[in-house]
């Protein structure tokens, strides 16, 4: 299992993913999540990855592939960030075409879904989620951000916090304690975690930061989200009509 989650805003975009992909009593399996596709001044594109490891794996690397080719179409030549995604639902097409049978035949799903954002040229910012079929979604004013994987203990927060004119700083902030909220509640989540944020119109990561238990912010907001949590609760009025009986 996985958590990650892409926010795009009026500011840019902000990224975040777990590294965990197995856990049990006697195996913890880390594996990055995250690919990041760049030319500087001209495109910058984020790729996250949840479901099926060896397919995500695949993906990513006929898409680097195809990124070394000189002619071609690539994430590289794609003239827009629609393009770019079709494109990626295009490979994963491929990879299904070449390993469902297969996977089929030993009951495992063909199952992988992906984030990608980011911003080619002078075109706005986009942030898609693509599924399995190679179909997407675009994120739209209403509903800024995409999760993928474990996604029900993160989304509150979100859904309270996030709106497109939110910060950059604000909605990593957000984006910690909604990873917070999921790694306290399934084991199958876990550290380290990439924080990934791009500022609109530099068309580069203006910054990637690699986040394990040691991490003084992060460790921070652990433990003073807990605290303010458990102080609102008690500031809150018990039932009345319990009170009574």
């Amino acid at each position: 299992m996985t958590y990650c989650v892409g926010i795009l805003l009026d500011a840019g975009m902000v990224f975040l993913a777990d590294s965990r992909t197995n856990a049990g009593v006697d195996q913890i399996s880390t594996f990055r999540k995250v690919s990041v596709f760049e030319k500087p001044d001209d495109r910058v594109m984020v790729l996250m990855s949840a479901g099926n490891l060896a397919i995500s794996q695949a993906l990513i690397n006929t898409l680097r592939e195809r990124t070394q080719q000189p002619d071609g179409e690539s994430l590289f030549t794609a003239p827009n960030m629609f393009a770019a995604v079709t494109h990626i639902g295009d490979m994963l097409r491929e990879v299904y075409k070449r390993d469902a049978e297969a996977l089929k035949d030993h009951n495992i799903e063909f199952n992988a879904s992906l984030i990608f954002g980011g911003q080619i040229g002078r075109e706005p910012p986009r942030l898609f989620c693509v599924y399995a079929a190679g179909n997407f979604i675009e994120a739209t004013p209403d509903t800024p951000y995409f999760q993928i994987g474990e996604s029900k203990y993160g989304k509150p927060i979100i859904d309270r916090v996030v709106t497109r004119s939110t910060s950059i700083a604000q909605a990593a902030k957000c984006a910690l304690i909604s990873m917070d909220s999921t790694i306290r509640s399934n084991l199958s989540v876990g550290l380290p975690l990439d924080l990934l944020s791009i500022h609109r119109d530099t068309l580069r990561v203006q910054s990637h930061i690699s986040i394990n238990e040691d991490h003084d912010y992060f460790r921070m907001i652990r433990t003073r989200w807990s605290e303010s949590l458990r102080h609102a609760f008690h500031e809150l009025p018990d039932p009345e009509w319990l009170r009574r009986s």
